[in-house]
Protein backbone atom coordinates (compact mmCIF):
# COMPACT_ATOMS: atom_id res chain seq x y z
CA UNK A 1 0.00 0.00 0.00
CA UNK A 2 2.89 2.32 0.83
CA UNK A 3 4.47 1.67 -2.60
CA UNK A 4 1.11 2.32 -4.26
CA UNK A 5 0.88 5.64 -2.42
CA UNK A 6 4.37 6.61 -3.59
CA UNK A 7 3.49 5.77 -7.20
CA UNK A 8 0.26 7.79 -7.00
CA UNK A 9 2.18 10.75 -5.54
CA UNK A 10 4.82 10.49 -8.29
CA UNK A 11 2.21 10.33 -11.07
CA UNK A 12 0.63 13.53 -9.67
CA UNK A 13 3.93 15.38 -10.18
CA UNK A 14 3.84 14.59 -13.92
CA UNK A 15 2.44 17.46 -15.98
CA UNK A 16 4.11 20.05 -18.24
CA UNK A 17 7.33 18.01 -18.62
CA UNK A 18 5.46 14.87 -19.67
CA UNK A 19 3.29 16.81 -22.15
CA UNK A 20 6.34 18.62 -23.62
CA UNK A 21 8.31 15.38 -23.98
CA UNK A 22 5.44 13.48 -25.59
CA UNK A 23 4.59 16.35 -27.95
CA UNK A 24 8.19 16.29 -29.22
CA UNK A 25 7.33 12.95 -30.88
CA UNK A 26 4.85 14.63 -33.22
CA UNK A 27 3.94 13.32 -36.73
CA UNK A 28 6.79 15.32 -38.29
CA UNK A 29 9.22 13.89 -35.70
CA UNK A 30 7.92 10.38 -36.40
CA UNK A 31 8.52 11.00 -40.14
CA UNK A 32 12.12 12.03 -39.39
CA UNK A 33 12.81 9.00 -37.17
CA UNK A 34 11.22 6.71 -39.80
CA UNK A 35 13.56 8.16 -42.43
CA UNK A 36 16.52 7.59 -40.11
CA UNK A 37 15.58 3.94 -39.50
CA UNK A 38 14.77 3.19 -43.15
CA UNK A 39 17.88 4.94 -44.45
CA UNK A 40 20.49 3.77 -41.92
CA UNK A 41 19.00 0.79 -40.08
CA UNK A 42 20.24 0.84 -36.48
CA UNK A 43 23.13 3.18 -37.39
CA UNK A 44 21.68 6.23 -35.61
CA UNK A 45 20.07 4.46 -32.65
CA UNK A 46 22.78 5.94 -30.38
CA UNK A 47 21.28 9.42 -30.85
CA UNK A 48 18.39 8.58 -28.48
CA UNK A 49 20.56 8.17 -25.33
CA UNK A 50 22.94 10.92 -26.58
CA UNK A 51 20.22 13.61 -26.87
CA UNK A 52 18.36 12.65 -23.66
CA UNK A 53 20.61 14.47 -21.11
CA UNK A 54 20.90 17.48 -23.44
CA UNK A 55 17.11 17.81 -23.82
CA UNK A 56 16.51 17.21 -20.09
CA UNK A 57 19.05 19.89 -19.09
CA UNK A 58 17.62 22.55 -21.45
CA UNK A 59 13.96 21.84 -20.68
CA UNK A 60 14.81 21.76 -16.95
CA UNK A 61 16.34 25.25 -17.22
CA UNK A 62 13.27 26.57 -19.06
CA UNK A 63 10.94 24.97 -16.50
CA UNK A 64 12.87 26.55 -13.61
CA UNK A 65 12.76 29.96 -15.32
CA UNK A 66 8.98 29.65 -15.67
CA UNK A 67 8.54 28.58 -12.03
CA UNK A 68 10.80 31.24 -10.50
CA UNK A 69 9.62 34.19 -12.63
CA UNK A 70 5.96 33.02 -12.96
CA UNK A 71 6.30 34.20 -16.57
CA UNK A 72 7.03 32.73 -19.98
CA UNK A 73 10.40 33.10 -21.74
CA UNK A 74 9.13 35.92 -23.99
CA UNK A 75 8.24 37.99 -20.89
CA UNK A 76 11.71 37.44 -19.43
CA UNK A 77 13.42 38.31 -22.73
CA UNK A 78 11.28 41.42 -23.10
CA UNK A 79 11.96 42.65 -19.54
CA UNK A 80 15.68 41.87 -19.18
CA UNK A 81 17.29 41.71 -22.64
CA UNK A 82 17.56 43.83 -25.82
CA UNK A 83 14.35 43.75 -27.88
CA UNK A 84 16.40 42.64 -30.93
CA UNK A 85 16.87 39.15 -29.39
CA UNK A 86 13.12 38.77 -28.83
CA UNK A 87 12.23 39.93 -32.35
CA UNK A 88 14.91 37.67 -33.88
CA UNK A 89 13.31 34.70 -32.08
CA UNK A 90 9.87 35.68 -33.39
CA UNK A 91 11.04 36.20 -37.01
CA UNK A 92 12.48 32.67 -37.17
CA UNK A 93 10.10 30.84 -34.80
CA UNK A 94 6.71 31.98 -36.20
CA UNK A 95 7.14 30.56 -39.75
CA UNK A 96 8.92 27.44 -38.39
CA UNK A 97 6.05 26.64 -36.01
CA UNK A 98 3.37 27.23 -38.69
CA UNK A 99 5.23 24.97 -41.17
CA UNK A 100 5.51 22.35 -38.41
CA UNK A 101 1.75 22.56 -37.75
CA UNK A 102 1.08 22.18 -41.49
CA UNK A 103 3.30 19.09 -41.75
CA UNK A 104 1.65 17.52 -38.67
CA UNK A 105 -1.91 18.16 -39.93
CA UNK A 106 -0.96 16.62 -43.30
CA UNK A 107 0.59 13.59 -41.57
CA UNK A 108 -2.53 12.98 -39.46
CA UNK A 109 -4.82 13.22 -42.52
CA UNK A 110 -2.60 10.93 -44.59
CA UNK A 111 -2.42 8.05 -42.07
CA UNK A 112 -6.17 8.25 -41.35
CA UNK A 113 -6.78 8.02 -45.09
CA UNK A 114 -4.80 4.73 -45.02
CA UNK A 115 -7.22 3.37 -42.41
CA UNK A 116 -10.27 4.71 -44.31
CA UNK A 117 -9.12 4.93 -47.97
CA UNK A 118 -12.55 5.92 -49.40
CA UNK A 119 -12.38 9.33 -47.66
CA UNK A 120 -9.81 11.89 -48.97
CA UNK A 121 -6.98 12.73 -46.56
CA UNK A 122 -7.79 16.48 -46.67
CA UNK A 123 -11.27 15.80 -45.19
CA UNK A 124 -9.57 14.18 -42.18
CA UNK A 125 -7.07 17.04 -41.92
CA UNK A 126 -9.95 19.55 -41.96
CA UNK A 127 -11.93 17.55 -39.37
CA UNK A 128 -8.94 17.24 -37.01
CA UNK A 129 -8.20 20.98 -37.33
CA UNK A 130 -11.80 21.92 -36.41
CA UNK A 131 -11.80 19.52 -33.41
CA UNK A 132 -8.51 20.95 -32.07
CA UNK A 133 -9.68 24.52 -32.60
CA UNK A 134 -12.92 23.86 -30.70
CA UNK A 135 -11.16 22.12 -27.78
CA UNK A 136 -8.57 24.90 -27.37
CA UNK A 137 -11.19 27.68 -27.45
CA UNK A 138 -13.90 26.00 -25.34
CA UNK A 139 -11.94 24.27 -22.55
CA UNK A 140 -9.84 26.00 -19.82
CA UNK A 141 -6.14 25.25 -19.24
CA UNK A 142 -6.60 22.58 -16.56
CA UNK A 143 -9.04 20.64 -18.75
CA UNK A 144 -6.75 20.90 -21.81
CA UNK A 145 -3.76 19.75 -19.71
CA UNK A 146 -5.83 16.76 -18.54
CA UNK A 147 -6.82 15.89 -22.12
CA UNK A 148 -3.21 16.22 -23.36
CA UNK A 149 -2.00 13.89 -20.58
CA UNK A 150 -4.28 11.14 -21.94
CA UNK A 151 -2.96 11.64 -25.47
CA UNK A 152 0.55 11.05 -24.07
CA UNK A 153 -0.48 7.38 -23.83
CA UNK A 154 -0.58 7.19 -27.65
CA UNK A 155 3.24 7.23 -27.75
CA UNK A 156 3.24 3.89 -25.91
CA UNK A 157 1.95 2.27 -29.12
CA UNK A 158 5.47 2.58 -30.57
CA UNK A 159 6.89 0.47 -27.75
CA UNK A 160 4.74 -2.49 -28.85
CA UNK A 161 5.72 -2.87 -32.53
CA UNK A 162 9.32 -4.21 -32.14
CA UNK A 163 7.99 -7.07 -30.00
CA UNK A 164 5.68 -8.13 -32.86
CA UNK A 165 8.62 -8.57 -35.27
CA UNK A 166 11.91 -10.50 -35.00
CA UNK A 167 14.68 -8.38 -33.46
CA UNK A 168 18.35 -9.17 -32.69
CA UNK A 169 18.50 -7.48 -29.27
CA UNK A 170 22.29 -7.89 -29.00
CA UNK A 171 22.72 -5.78 -32.16
CA UNK A 172 20.24 -3.26 -30.76
CA UNK A 173 22.21 -2.94 -27.50
CA UNK A 174 25.49 -2.34 -29.35
CA UNK A 175 23.92 0.20 -31.75
CA UNK A 176 22.32 2.07 -28.80
CA UNK A 177 25.56 2.65 -26.89
CA UNK A 178 28.31 2.52 -29.55
CA UNK A 179 28.07 5.54 -31.91
CA UNK A 180 28.27 4.86 -35.65
CA UNK A 181 29.40 7.88 -37.69
CA UNK A 182 29.74 8.35 -41.46
CA UNK A 183 31.43 11.46 -42.84
CA UNK A 184 29.16 12.11 -45.80
CA UNK A 185 26.49 14.68 -46.66
CA UNK A 186 23.42 12.43 -46.27
CA UNK A 187 24.47 10.98 -42.92
CA UNK A 188 25.33 14.40 -41.42
CA UNK A 189 22.00 15.77 -42.65
CA UNK A 190 20.18 12.94 -40.86
CA UNK A 191 22.07 13.71 -37.62
CA UNK A 192 21.12 17.39 -38.00
CA UNK A 193 17.48 16.44 -38.69
CA UNK A 194 17.29 14.37 -35.48
CA UNK A 195 18.86 17.19 -33.42
CA UNK A 196 16.50 19.77 -34.95
CA UNK A 197 13.50 17.55 -34.24
CA UNK A 198 14.41 16.79 -30.62
CA UNK A 199 15.84 20.14 -29.44
CA UNK A 200 13.39 22.74 -30.80
CA UNK A 201 13.11 26.36 -29.55
CA UNK A 202 9.29 26.31 -29.42
CA UNK A 203 9.53 23.63 -26.69
CA UNK A 204 11.64 26.02 -24.57
CA UNK A 205 8.88 28.64 -24.70
CA UNK A 206 6.09 26.12 -24.06
CA UNK A 207 7.88 24.53 -21.06
CA UNK A 208 8.52 27.87 -19.32
CA UNK A 209 4.96 29.12 -19.91
CA UNK A 210 3.29 25.89 -18.76
CA UNK A 211 5.36 25.81 -15.55
CA UNK A 212 4.36 29.44 -14.90
CA UNK A 213 0.69 28.53 -15.56
CA UNK A 214 0.97 25.52 -13.25
CA UNK A 215 2.35 27.69 -10.43
CA UNK A 216 -0.50 30.14 -11.03
CA UNK A 217 -3.12 27.37 -10.80
CA UNK A 218 -1.61 25.60 -7.79
CA UNK A 219 -3.17 27.24 -4.74
CA UNK A 220 -0.97 25.25 -2.33
CA UNK A 221 2.24 26.45 -3.98
CA UNK A 222 2.56 30.05 -2.80
CA UNK A 223 6.30 30.22 -3.49
CA UNK A 224 8.91 28.10 -5.23
CA UNK A 225 11.02 25.91 -2.93
CA UNK A 226 13.47 23.01 -3.31
CA UNK A 227 10.64 20.49 -3.07
CA UNK A 228 8.77 22.15 -5.99
CA UNK A 229 12.00 22.25 -8.04
CA UNK A 230 12.61 18.55 -7.29
CA UNK A 231 9.08 17.65 -8.47
CA UNK A 232 9.55 19.74 -11.62
CA UNK A 233 12.88 18.03 -12.36
CA UNK A 234 11.29 14.58 -11.96
CA UNK A 235 8.48 15.61 -14.34
CA UNK A 236 10.86 17.02 -16.98
CA UNK A 237 13.30 14.10 -16.79
CA UNK A 238 10.48 11.56 -17.12
CA UNK A 239 8.97 13.46 -20.08
CA UNK A 240 12.31 13.69 -21.92
CA UNK A 241 13.12 10.04 -21.16
CA UNK A 242 9.72 8.93 -22.53
CA UNK A 243 10.26 11.10 -25.64
CA UNK A 244 13.68 9.60 -26.37
CA UNK A 245 12.55 6.06 -25.62
CA UNK A 246 9.84 6.47 -28.28
CA UNK A 247 12.42 7.91 -30.71
CA UNK A 248 14.61 4.85 -30.10
CA UNK A 249 11.71 2.44 -30.71
CA UNK A 250 10.58 4.18 -33.94
CA UNK A 251 14.14 4.06 -35.35
CA UNK A 252 14.39 0.44 -34.14
CA UNK A 253 11.07 -0.57 -35.77
CA UNK A 254 11.78 1.05 -39.14
CA UNK A 255 15.45 0.03 -38.98
CA UNK A 256 14.65 -3.64 -38.44
CA UNK A 257 11.57 -3.93 -40.66
CA UNK A 258 12.07 -1.44 -43.53
CA UNK A 259 15.88 -1.21 -43.80
CA UNK A 260 16.32 -4.99 -43.66
CA UNK A 261 13.66 -5.38 -46.38
CA UNK A 262 15.47 -2.98 -48.72
CA UNK A 263 13.02 -0.06 -48.25
CA UNK A 264 15.48 2.83 -47.79
CA UNK A 265 13.53 5.92 -48.83
CA UNK A 266 10.64 7.04 -46.58
CA UNK A 267 9.41 10.62 -46.99
CA UNK A 268 6.16 10.70 -45.01
CA UNK A 269 4.55 8.99 -42.01
CA UNK A 270 1.87 7.35 -44.18
CA UNK A 271 4.61 5.82 -46.38
CA UNK A 272 6.23 4.37 -43.24
CA UNK A 273 2.89 2.96 -42.01
CA UNK A 274 2.05 1.53 -45.45
CA UNK A 275 5.47 -0.10 -45.81
CA UNK A 276 5.12 -1.77 -42.40
CA UNK A 277 1.83 -3.54 -43.21
CA UNK A 278 3.04 -6.33 -45.54
CA UNK A 279 6.31 -6.79 -43.62
CA UNK A 280 5.30 -6.60 -39.95
CA UNK A 281 1.58 -7.38 -40.08
CA UNK A 282 -1.69 -5.52 -39.77
CA UNK A 283 -1.35 -4.79 -36.04
CA UNK A 284 2.00 -3.01 -36.31
CA UNK A 285 0.63 -0.92 -39.19
CA UNK A 286 -2.51 0.06 -37.19
CA UNK A 287 -0.46 0.85 -34.05
CA UNK A 288 1.87 3.05 -36.10
CA UNK A 289 -1.04 4.93 -37.71
CA UNK A 290 -2.94 5.42 -34.43
CA UNK A 291 0.26 6.70 -32.79
CA UNK A 292 0.58 9.39 -35.48
CA UNK A 293 -3.04 10.54 -34.92
CA UNK A 294 -2.64 10.57 -31.12
CA UNK A 295 0.65 12.48 -31.13
CA UNK A 296 -0.80 14.96 -33.65
CA UNK A 297 -3.67 15.75 -31.26
CA UNK A 298 -1.06 16.25 -28.55
CA UNK A 299 1.59 18.21 -30.47
CA UNK A 300 -0.48 20.62 -32.59
CA UNK A 301 -2.15 22.38 -29.60
CA UNK A 302 1.34 22.65 -28.04
CA UNK A 303 2.75 24.19 -31.24
CA UNK A 304 -0.17 26.62 -31.71
CA UNK A 305 -0.28 27.42 -27.98
CA UNK A 306 3.45 28.14 -27.75
CA UNK A 307 3.23 30.45 -30.79
CA UNK A 308 0.29 32.35 -29.29
CA UNK A 309 1.96 32.72 -25.88
CA UNK A 310 5.16 33.99 -27.54
CA UNK A 311 3.30 36.70 -29.46
CA UNK A 312 0.95 37.63 -26.58
CA UNK A 313 3.84 37.99 -24.12
CA UNK A 314 5.90 39.97 -26.65
CA UNK A 315 3.15 42.50 -27.46
CA UNK A 316 1.40 42.68 -24.10
CA UNK A 317 -1.89 41.04 -25.10
CA UNK A 318 -4.20 39.29 -22.66
CA UNK A 319 -3.13 35.65 -22.64
CA UNK A 320 -3.95 32.26 -21.17
CA UNK A 321 -5.66 29.01 -22.08
CA UNK A 322 -7.83 29.44 -18.99
CA UNK A 323 -9.29 32.72 -20.27
CA UNK A 324 -12.51 32.91 -22.29
CA UNK A 325 -12.31 33.88 -25.98
CA UNK A 326 -13.77 37.38 -25.41
CA UNK A 327 -11.21 38.06 -22.64
CA UNK A 328 -8.15 37.12 -24.74
CA UNK A 329 -9.32 37.68 -28.29
CA UNK A 330 -5.91 38.28 -29.93
CA UNK A 331 -4.40 35.26 -28.13
CA UNK A 332 -7.05 32.88 -29.52
CA UNK A 333 -7.09 34.51 -32.99
CA UNK A 334 -3.36 33.67 -33.31
CA UNK A 335 -4.13 30.01 -32.48
CA UNK A 336 -6.98 29.93 -35.04
CA UNK A 337 -4.81 31.57 -37.75
CA UNK A 338 -1.89 29.20 -37.05
CA UNK A 339 -4.18 26.16 -37.48
CA UNK A 340 -5.90 27.56 -40.60
CA UNK A 341 -2.60 28.53 -42.31
CA UNK A 342 -1.16 25.12 -41.35
CA UNK A 343 -4.15 23.45 -43.00
CA UNK A 344 -3.87 25.67 -46.11
CA UNK A 345 -0.20 24.69 -46.59
CA UNK A 346 -1.58 21.29 -47.68
CA UNK A 347 -4.09 22.88 -50.10
CA UNK A 348 -1.33 24.96 -51.71
CA UNK A 349 0.47 21.72 -52.59
CA UNK A 350 3.57 22.41 -50.50
CA UNK A 351 5.23 19.06 -49.79
CA UNK A 352 5.10 18.17 -46.07
CA UNK A 353 8.70 16.97 -46.33
CA UNK A 354 9.82 20.30 -47.82
CA UNK A 355 7.96 22.03 -44.99
CA UNK A 356 9.91 19.88 -42.53
CA UNK A 357 13.23 20.71 -44.19
CA UNK A 358 12.48 24.46 -44.01
CA UNK A 359 11.36 24.00 -40.38
CA UNK A 360 14.60 22.19 -39.52
CA UNK A 361 16.64 25.02 -41.11
CA UNK A 362 14.75 27.70 -39.14
CA UNK A 363 15.01 25.73 -35.89
CA UNK A 364 18.66 25.02 -36.62
CA UNK A 365 19.45 28.73 -37.01
CA UNK A 366 17.56 29.83 -33.87
CA UNK A 367 18.44 26.97 -31.50
CA UNK A 368 22.05 27.99 -30.69
CA UNK A 369 21.01 31.61 -30.03
CA UNK A 370 18.08 30.51 -27.86
CA UNK A 371 20.23 28.01 -25.94
CA UNK A 372 22.79 30.75 -25.22
CA UNK A 373 19.99 33.05 -23.96
CA UNK A 374 18.44 30.29 -21.77
CA UNK A 375 21.91 29.56 -20.29
CA UNK A 376 22.41 33.26 -19.54
CA UNK A 377 18.97 33.64 -17.91
CA UNK A 378 19.50 30.43 -15.90
CA UNK A 379 22.73 31.89 -14.42
CA UNK A 380 21.40 35.44 -13.92
CA UNK A 381 20.94 35.96 -10.15
CA UNK A 382 18.85 39.11 -10.72
CA UNK A 383 16.21 36.95 -12.45
CA UNK A 384 16.68 33.55 -10.78
CA UNK A 385 17.63 34.58 -7.19
CA UNK A 386 18.88 31.40 -5.44
CA UNK A 387 17.67 29.05 -8.18
CA UNK A 388 20.44 29.53 -10.75
CA UNK A 389 21.79 26.61 -12.81
CA UNK A 390 23.79 23.82 -11.20
CA UNK A 391 27.27 23.01 -12.53
CA UNK A 392 25.91 19.88 -14.27
CA UNK A 393 23.13 21.90 -15.97
CA UNK A 394 25.70 24.40 -17.24
CA UNK A 395 28.07 21.68 -18.55
CA UNK A 396 25.20 19.92 -20.39
CA UNK A 397 23.86 23.28 -21.63
CA UNK A 398 27.27 24.28 -23.06
CA UNK A 399 27.65 20.86 -24.74
CA UNK A 400 24.15 21.31 -26.26
CA UNK A 401 25.10 24.80 -27.48
CA UNK A 402 28.29 23.49 -29.16
CA UNK A 403 26.50 20.48 -30.72
CA UNK A 404 23.58 22.61 -32.02
CA UNK A 405 25.92 25.31 -33.36
CA UNK A 406 27.93 22.72 -35.29
CA UNK A 407 24.62 21.20 -36.50
CA UNK A 408 23.37 24.61 -37.68
CA UNK A 409 26.63 25.32 -39.53
CA UNK A 410 26.56 21.84 -41.13
CA UNK A 411 22.89 22.23 -42.09
CA UNK A 412 23.43 25.62 -43.76
CA UNK A 413 26.63 24.38 -45.46
CA UNK A 414 24.89 21.34 -46.97
CA UNK A 415 21.85 23.35 -48.08
CA UNK A 416 24.06 25.71 -50.10
CA UNK A 417 26.36 23.00 -51.47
Amino acid sequence: MKEEGKLKKYLKTLGPGLITGASDDDPSGIATYSQVGAGYGLGLLWMAPFTFPLMAALQGMCARIGMVTSQGLSHTLKNHYPKAILYLMLIFSVPAIILNIGADIAGMGAVTNLLFPTIPSFIFSLLFTIIMMAVIIVYPYQKIAGILKWFCLSILLYLIVPFIVKVNWKEVLIATFVPHIELNKDFIEMVVAVLGTTISPYLFFWQATMEAEDVGHNEKQVFVDKHAIRNMRADVNFGMFASNLVMLFIILTTGVVLYNSGIRDINTVDQAAKALEPLAGKFSYIFFALGVIGTGFLAIPVLAGSLSYMLAESFGWEEGLDKKFQDARAFYIVIILALVIGLLINVLGISPMKALIYTAILYGVTSPVMIAVVLHIGNNKKIMNNFTNSRLSNVLGIITFIVMTLAAVALIYFQFQ
